[in-house]
């Protein structure tokens, strides 16, 4: 009975021990990463901003998933103004810049266009936000590990790699998503206008017969009086 309360004891430590670490683990290891779909109107232009660190990365991707021509014009400016990149009358794209502190300025022009809204999804990847903390300051949450003997350097490389793997596998599907949706609106508007045109092929044939028979029969037909 005594061993049996002893053994407890350790695991209750053990446990409480590694799922003190996995929270201050999980808590310098945030996901700065997000997406966003939304409808831009004929004939306007939609801005965002995103507050950013110096020696960050933020890289934007974006793609036209429906409306005519599946293009847009995109532009990305810095916090003094200056356009970094631009992009005219394209489907999809893929900008990384090197930040520096402030607002960074994105915007979605479709004012070349009068009538087709287009549908836009982009997905922003903030890399390096954390840069002024200090990597080791998890370590002054961390007592006692000399008693269990735990390699607390392994565990926090391999949570961050599990993470980074499910990261990228999370990107990869939102992007495919993203493309599936395209193909999608690209096909069901193909599909519309195939059968538009299968219909008022099929009225130009019936229409065509019918003047058609008419004329053979008009040959035929005998105007001649007949005295009797």
């Amino acid at each position: 009975m005594e061993t049996a309360r002893v053994l407890l004891c350790v695991l209750s430590v053990f446990v409480a021990l590694v799922s003190e670490r996995f929270m201050v683990l999980a808590s310098f290891s945030q996901s700065l990463d997000s997406d966003f779909t939304f409808t831009l109107p004929a004939g306007r232009k939609e801005c965002f901003y995103q507050t950013m660190k110096k020696d960050a990365s933020l890289e934007i991707e974006y793609q036209v998933l429906d409306g005519a021509g599946l293009d847009v014009d995109f532009f990305i400016s810095s916090p003094s103004g200056k356009i970094l990149f631009s992009d005219y009358h394209k489907s999809d794209g893929v900008h990384t810049v090197e930040t520096e502190d402030g607002d960074y300025m994105f915007c979605f022009d479709n004012s070349f266009s009068t009538v087709s809204e287009k549908l836009i999804f982009f997905e922003l990847i903030m890399d390096n936000m954390d840069a002024d903390e200090d990597p080791d300051d998890w370590k002054e949450y961390v007592h006692g590990t000399d008693m269990l003997d735990m390699k607390l350097e392994d565990i926090m490389d391999t949570i961050n790699n599990v993470k980074a793997r499910l990261g990228k596998s999370v990107k990869i599907q939102t992007v495919l998503r993203a493309f599936e949706a395209r193909d999608r609106n690209l096909q069901e508007s193909n599909f519309d206008r195939v059968n538009f045109w299968s219909v008022f092929n099929l009225i130009v044939m019936l229409l065509v017969s019918t003047v058609q028979v008419y004329l053979v029969r008009s040959l035929f037909d005998d105007k001649r009086k007949i005295r009797t």
